[in-house]
């Protein structure tokens, strides 16, 4: 990679990182501070720590509780992701201090107040939810974290060999039960899950990718001329699979290719005309990268 490539990936990097703490800070002040949700991480103890201590500011608070998970980002991660780490949980609470100095943090009178959810906070959870998915995918892409409990869900993530996705969200949920402790209030936490739920999700959609490609595994005896339609008339590349039988051990050809959801019809329809006994297994493919989909160039902090 040369030096032009390589300083181009690194700016790209921190326009993510800036990107994703400003997201983040909209999905907190816009939709989910003024109503009390609390979304798990820092930032939403910070929202149950508001409400004790009115006169700190969420942000403040969030900056404050992020220090001593910093130094252990540094430590277990490297100086590297600590750098960029310390970057957005710098960022992410003076953005959301500013936002709310801006806005106020009144739903009936933000912005005239033509975004007030008070009477449909799940519209708020479902909005704050895919707003705060997507700014923690866009940081977490570069290597970082966004500071906070998801620092905590890495570390768990790393030592628990768990999907980081599935590590965060533990950890926050540890998070609400902490809310529900304070607020004394079962409605809010359970909003509060719904929040949790839908970022998860968006954070995976984010890291993951949204492909709709289709992994199959065909096992048929007339793999030839299976393997002719995939090159010629599919223009698609595929692999031969060396397979046997478990019955009686016969050698077969098991073909592996990948192509998009709108072919499928297309392979299925012809392996029944040709062989209706053969055997196929689909897969979803979260992400397909190379010859024919998306280049590794696209991937973001690789």
């Amino acid at each position: 990679m040369t030096l032009k490539v390589q300083l181009s990936e690194q700016i790209k990097q921190w326009v993510y990182i800036l990107l994703g703490s400003m997201i983040m800070s909209v999905a907190f002040v816009m939709f989910i501070n003024p109503y009390n949700i609390v979304p798990g991480g820092v930032y939403g103890i910070g929202i149950v720590l508001h409400y004790l201590f009115p006169e700190v500011a969420v942000g403040t608070f969030g900056l404050c509780l992020d220090i001593p998970l910093l130094i252990t980002s540094m430590l277990v991660f490297g100086s590297k992701v600590g750098l960029k780490t310390l970057f957005a949980a710098v960022m992410t609470p003076l953005m959301m201090n500013g936002l709310t100095l801006l806005v106020g943090n009144n739903p009936e009178t933000m912005l005239g107040g033509v975004i007030n959810l008070s009477h449909d906070i799940l519209l708020a959870c479902l909005f704050g939810g895919v707003l705060l998915g997507l700014s923690m995918g866009l940081i977490l892409k570069t290597h970082a974290t966004s500071g906070g409990t998801d620092i905590v869900g890495m570390i768990v993530s790393k030592f628990m060999h768990l999907p980081i996705a599935r590590s965060v969200l533990m950890v926050d949920s540890s998070v609400v039960l902490f809310g529900l402790l304070v607020f004394g209030n079962w409605i809010m936490p359970l909003y509060s899950l719904i929040t949790i739920f839908v970022s998860t999700k968006m954070m995976d959609f984010v890291l993951e990718g949204g492909s709709n490609d289709k992994l199959l595994f065909i096992l048929s005896d007339k793999h030839e001329l299976i393997r002719k339609f995939i090159l010629e008339d599919m223009e698609r590349g595929g692999t031969y699979i060396k397979s046997a039988g478990m019955y009686n051990n016969t050698p077969r050809e098991m073909i592996f290719v990948v192509i998009s959801r709108r072919e499928m019809s297309r392979i299925q329809d012809f392996i029944r005309s040709i062989d209706p006994s053969a055997f196929m297994i689909v897969v979803n493919a979260h992400e397909t990268l190379g010859d024919g989909f998306k280049q590794f160039t696209e991937k973001i902090g690789g």
